[in-house]
């Protein structure tokens, strides 16, 4: 899987890229992650990449040329359909489901993010070069750089090979495979901790009777999360 990044702060990945799993995965070249700077694509002698809102208005916005630049210059790189997405507050709500609708649209070969800024984009990139528009919540920051790592991290954990075993992604929290449900709870050892023991159902052996606690126990968590 790779992902083409469209950001002002390259840097602002640094750590992400080198870190757990994902760094692994890199390694391991089960994903790939490009940053590309704006700036550099940028016509002005001082590379501004922002100016003021026609109207008026607070903050800045980025300008279409440095954007429809960077993103006619990344869709180049390869003859896919790769779909881009900019991270916005205005954006559908990012969820397990769409994560995994992602992964399969995609079909595992490239997707291209674009990490806004400031007040935001010239909206005439949106409605000409923008495929998708996502949000990780009902909230604000100060650049799509977070939310960014945190779409790689949900998509890159379900691509074979990043995580030890197939049943780590597909047996989780609001996945298909549970339903859209919570996951249920899980223990290790020691079979007793401060008095505090193990679930006898998990310790019997007896896997039909483990998947339907487990399914109850899903069950129970959504409906105390709906309450």
């Amino acid at each position: 899987m790779r992902f083409d990044i469209l950001t002002l702060f390259p840097e602002a990945f640094e750590s992400f890229l080198k870190t757990s799993i994902i760094g692994k995965a890199l390694n391991k070249k089960k994903i790939e992650v490009n940053l590309f700077n704006i700036r550099d694509f940028s016509t002005d002698k001082h590379r501004k990449v922002d100016d003021i809102p026609y109207g008026g208005g607070a903050g800045m916005v980025l300008l279409c040329q440095p954007l429809f630049e960077a993103i006619r210059f990344v869709k180049k790189l390869k003859r896919d359909k790769a779909p881009v997405v900019f991270l916005t507050p205005q954006g559908k709500t990012l969820d397990q489901l769409l994560v995994e609708t992602l992964v399969g649209d995609t079909k595992g070969k490239r997707i291209i993010l674009l990490c806004g800024h400031y007040e935001g984009i010239d909206q005439r990139v949106r409605d000409s070069l923008v495929d998708l528009e996502i949000s990780i919540g009902n909230f604000v920051l100060t650049g799509g750089e977070l939310p960014a790592q945190i779409l790689i991290d949900s998509m890159a954990r379900l691509v074979p090979g990043v995580l030890g075993k197939k049943e780590s992604h597909e047996e989780e929290s609001f996945s298909r495979t549970l339903e859209g449900m919570l996951e249920y709870p899980h223990y290790t050892r020691p079979e007793e901790y401060e008095g505090l023991r193990v679930p006898e159902v998990l310790l019997s052996g007896h896997h039909k009777k483990i998947e339907d606690w487990r399914y109850s126990q899903c069950r129970k968590s959504l409906l105390e999360r709906k309450k």
